[in-house]
C-alpha cells in the first residue's frame, strides 16, 4: 500500500532533523521512476510528491539546511529507508566513560590503555574476588574507582555509575572491549538530534590467537533505527553512548537498568527508550572490539545465558520478542517444498504473488522487481523458519533427517538444508560446513536458554511464532 508523502500535512507533526546532518539511502532502497522508493525493514513503498522530490535533491547534494527538508530526512530516516549522518562535533561531548568489571584486572588495563586520557572512567567493581589487583589497575589519572562489597550484577553496576556521574552523555564500555582510536568523538554527533537517546557503534571480534569467528554480538555492517522486530532489534551495552538524562527519564528512582535482569538488560533499557519515543541508532562505521571465548564450551554457555533472558524480556515488552515472524503464504510454500508437496508449494506461491508482488505492480514497481520480492520473502522465509527449528526442535529434525526406510533421501536432503541454513548463509569464510556446523550448535545452546527461561518464567511467549499478513507499508 503506498501513499504519497504530502508536506503540508507534516510539518506541524515531526521534529526535523536537525541542521547539518546529511541522510544516505539504505542499502535496501531502489529510487525508481516517478519519484517512488521502495525498500527498507520492514519493506515500505513511499512516492514523494513534487515538493517533497525538489527536498531530495537538496539532501542528495549536501545536509539539511531547512526545517522543511529537515522533516523529509525524519520520515526517511524514521522509516528506515535513510540513514542520518551527523555532522562531527565542533567540540569535545561532556562525557563520561563507565566500565562495570568483576576480576579480569588485564582486560580492565588494556581497555584503559586504548581509552587513553581524553575522557574521565569510573570503574565499578562488582564484588571481585581480587579486587587488590584491580584497583592497582585503576590506579591512573581520570580514572575513579566504585566497589561493590558483593556481586550484584551488570544492572546494578551502571546504575551505581549512575547515580554518581554528572555528564551530559555516558559511554558504557565492557572491560573486555578495545574501542578504536576517536570512538566516542565518531558516535557523539548523533547526539546533536535532541531525540537521539543512545548510539552504538558495531562491535566485531577482536583478533586474538588466530581467533576468526564473527562476534555473537556483531550485529551487521548497515546502519539502522534501533527498534523491536526492526533491521535491529536491539544493541548491548558492550559499547553503548548514551543520553543521562533520556535513561534515566525511562527508570525509576535513579535506577535505569532492572536490578533484577542479570542478562537482558541493555534490551530492556532500549527497548523501554524506544516506546518512550527516543531514536537509538546503530552507526557500523565505527568498530569497537571485543574478545570472544576461544572455546567453544564457553561460547556455547554464553549462548544459553542469553537465551534466558527472551522470558523475562517477553514478559516486560509483550510483543516484541517473537522468535519468528513470517507470512502465511511463504510459510506454505517452505512447507510444500519440504514435504515434496508440489500443490500446496504452489498454493503458498499463488497467495505470496498476489499479496506481495500484486500490490507492488499495482503501486509502480516493476513487475520483475515485484516477484523478485516475492522469492526473496520466501527465501527468507525458509532461512528463518529453519533457524527457528534449529534453535528449539533440532534433536526431533535431526531424527527425522537420519537414514532408514526409502524413498525419503530427497525429504532427509531438505530437512538437512533446514538445519543448516543459516549457517550456510554465513559461511563467508571459504568453510561454509564449519561455520554451519558452529551456527547449528550456536542456535541449540539459545533454544535450550530461551526453554530453561520459559520454565523459571512459567511462560511460553518466547516460542511463540508470530504469523502477519503481507502488507507493503506505505508514507
Amino acid at each position: 500500500m503506498t501513499e504519497n508523502y504530502a508536506l503540508a500535512t507534516t510539518l506541524s507533526a515531526i521534529d526535523p532533523l536537525p541542521t547539518g546532518f546529511h541522510v544516505v539511502p539504505d542499502a535496501s532502497v531502489r529510487l525508481l521512476p516517478g519519484n517512488l522508493w521502495w525498500g527498507g525493514t520492514p519493506s515500505r513503498v513511499l512516492r514523494l510528491t513534487p515538493a517533497g522530490s525538489r527536498l531530495w535533491q537538496q539532501l542528495e547534494a549536501g545536509p539539511v539546511t531547512s526545517r522543511a527538508a529537515g522533516v523529509l530526512a525524519r520520515r526517511l530516516t524514521d522509516s528506515g529507508l535513510a540513514h542520518p549522518r551527523p555532522p562531527r562535533p565542533e567540540v569535545r561531548p561532556n562525557l563520561t566513560v563507565v566500565i562495570p568489571i568483576r576480576d579480569r584486572a588485564a582486560m580492565l588495563a588494556r581497555c584503559l590503555d586504548a581509552l587513553g586520557a581524553d575522557y574521565p572512567v569510573v570503574v565499578i567493581d562488582d564484588g571481585s574476588d581480587d579486587p587488590v589487583s584491580l584497583a592497582a589497575v585503576a590506579d591512573r589519572p581520570g580514572v575513579t574507582l566504585i566497589r561493590h562489597d558483593r556481586n550484584r550484577g551488570p544492572a546494578a553496576a551502571r546504575n551505581t555509575a549512575l547515580r554518581r556521574v554528572r555528564t551530559e552523555l555516558i559511554a558504557f564500555l565492557d572491560s573486555d572491549c578495545v574501542p578504536e582510536p576517536d570512538w566516542i568523538d565518531s558516535l557523539a554527533g548523533h547526539f546533536a538530534d535532541p531525540v537521539v537517546a543512545a548510539v552504538a557503534p558495531r562491535i566485531v571480534t577482536l583478533p586474538t590467537g588466530g581467533h576468526t569467528r564473527r562476534c555473537g554480538l556483531d550485529l551487521g555492517d548497515r546502519p539502522a533505527r534501533v527498534q523491536p522486530q526492526g533491521a535491529v532489534a536491539y544493541v548491548p551495552t558492550a559499547a553503548l553512548l548514551v543520553r543521562r538524562g533520556a535513561v534515566l527519564d525511562v527508570g525509576w528512582d535513579g535506577e535505569a537498568f532492572d536490578p533484577d535482569l542479570r542478562v537482558g538488560e541493555d534490551v530492556d533499557l532500549v527497548w523501554r527508550l524506544h516506546e518512550a519515543g527516543w531514536r537509538v541508532r546503530y552507526d557500523p562505521a565505527v568498530r569497537v572490539a571485543h574478545e570472544e571465548p576461544v572455546a567453544l564450551p564457553r561460547l556455547l554457555a554464553r549462548r544459553f545465558r542469553y537465551g534466558t533472558s527472551a522470558a523475562p524480556l517477553a514478559q516486560l515488552h509483550p510483543g516484541s520478542v517473537p522468535p519468528l515472524i513470517v507470512h502465511p503464504w511463504a510459510v506454505l510454500t517452505v512447507f510444500g517444498l519440504i514435504a515434496r508437496r508440489p500443490s500446496l508449494a504452489l498454493a503458498g506461491a499463488i497467495g505470496s504473488a498476489a499479496t506481495v508482488a500484486v500490490p507492488l505492480d499495482r503501486a509502480g514497481v516493476p513487475a520483475d522487481l515485484a516477484l523478485g520480492a516475492t522469492a526473496a520473502g520466501v527465501h527468507r522465509t525458509a532461512v528463518e523458519t529453519g533457524r527457528y527449528a534449529t534453535q528449539f526442535a533440532a534433536p526431533l529434525i535431526l531424527a527425522a533427517a537420519l537414514p532408514g526406510g526409502r524413498r525419503r533421501w530427497g525429504r532427509r536432503l531438505a530437512l538437512a538444508a533446514l538445519l543448516l541454513a543459516t549457517g550456510l548463509r554465513d559461511g563467508a569464510d571459504g568453510r561454509p560446513l564449519r561455520t554451519a556446523a558452529y551456527r547449528l550448535a550456536d542456535d541449540v545452546a539459545y533454544g535450550a536458554g530461551v526453554y530453561t527461561g520459559c520454565v523459571r518464567n512459567r511462560t511460553w511467549k518466547p516460542l511463540r511464532p508470530k504469523f502477519v499478513r503481507p502488507r507493503m507499508r506505505g508514507n
